[in-house]
């Protein structure tokens, strides 16, 4: 198990806001030498924390202003064959194996729902997969974010019960 202390977790914050910020810089926000941040980036890299560095997208800003989440009931014999025909898929963003009925959670961005349609009718067409229910993303009120968990992780390897863990 990866130990974060709470240069880490600031390391790793400014890095998600911004993952080409130079390690000079990363240095002044820190207040730390640039060999400390290099080798922390360099650990954190070593240890898995840390699995690449990649812009965020904006889908609307693209011409995709259809966000969805796309839920697969399918024949368990056939998971791989049906990952690997949605991998063929542009509009899929993500999938991800799940509990409960559906079996894969698949988040997509399209132009227009006619060809959110058009999609969903190819998922229902690739071999094994037996249900799907969409679900359409109206706002995204909390966007994709690392730092309330990291200093949750944080805390409870310094010894914080949640309760005492800072907000």
């Amino acid at each position: 198990m990866i130990v974060l202390d709470a240069l880490d977790s600031a390391l790793l914050v400014e890095l998600a806001r911004n993952p080409r910020i130079a390690v000079l810089e990363l240095a002044s926000r820190l207040g730390v030498s640039r060999n400390t941040v290099h080798a922390r980036m360099k650990r954190l890299e070593a240890d898995g924390a840390v699995s690449g560095y990649r812009a965020e997208i904006n889908w609307l800003a693209m011409g995709l202003p259809v966000l969805a989440f796309v839920s697969l009931e399918i024949d368990q014999r056939k998971m791989r064959v049906v990952i690997d025909e949605l991998r063929k898929l542009p509009y899929v963003i993500e999938a991800h194996a799940a509990t409960g009925r559906e079996d894969l959670l698949v988040r997509v961005a399209a132009e227009s729902h006619e060809k959110l349609l058009e999609m969903i009718q190819t998922v229902h067409a690739i071999d094994g997969v037996a249900h799907t229910e969409t679900a359409l993303a109206l706002a995204t009120p909390i966007r994709y974010r690392i730092q309330p968990m990291l200093d949750h992780v944080a805390g409870l390897r310094a010894g914080l019960s949640p309760a005492n863990s800072p907000a």
